[in-house]
């Protein structure tokens, strides 16, 4: 069994940063990284696609974890944080990956760059323990229904969708949006 908390503790600072929010996403680079999990280049790629159809996104820059349970590598955070003016990462699909997911968008907020976690439902409390353990409780991220990785392209499309207002919403600012599970 794998923790995917081990080898990160908790430091006595009062939470980790959350990096300052666009008003709007026009113009903006999103950086997607995704994990290897089944579907999750797939997710991202369309929330790309609709950001840049929706919100006038300039660009988008494209990475891909080499495994679900380890942060983003030190040179792949640099990278992103340099090319990128905000990310989207996911998609926590299972235990390991979400709570990895998570631990991923606390580090880029650190480096001072919005990001936006998605991870499906069944793992929300998982998600949730490692925004506890990298000081950042009551981290938010969007829900999708679970699973995600038996879906074919017209269910991932579909998730993309329902998800991209809370997406934006976390990316912006305004996560005001209500966190709701989408129809599966």
């Amino acid at each position: 069994m794998i923790d995917p908390t081990g080898g990160w503790a908790a430091s006595a600072t009062d939470g980790a940063p959350r990096a300052a929010r666009p008003d709007r996403l026009d113009g903006l680079t999103v950086g997607l990284l995704a994990n290897t999990k089944r579907n999750a280049e797939a997710f991202l790629e369309a929330v790309g696609e609709l950001l840049a159809g929706e919100h006038a996104t300039a660009g988008v820059v494209r990475r891909t974890k080499a495994s679900i349970v380890d942060p983003v590598p030190a040179a792949t955070l640099a990278e992103m944080v340099e090319l990128c003016d905000v990310v989207v990462i996911g998609v926590g699909d299972c235990g390991s990956c979400s709570a990895s997911a998570v631990a991923d968008g606390i580090a880029f907020e650190a480096a001072g760059v919005p990001a936006a976690v998605i991870c499906s439902d069944a793992f929300r409390v998982t998600a949730e323990a490692m925004a506890g353990l990298r000081d950042s409780p009551g981290y938010e991220f969007a829900l999708t229904p679970h699973p995600v990785a038996p879906l074919d392209a017209d269910g991932v499309r579909e998730r993309a969708v329902a998800v991209l207002p809370r997406l934006v919403g976390l990316l912006t600012g305004a996560s005001a949006v209500p966190e709701r599970a989408v129809a599966g």
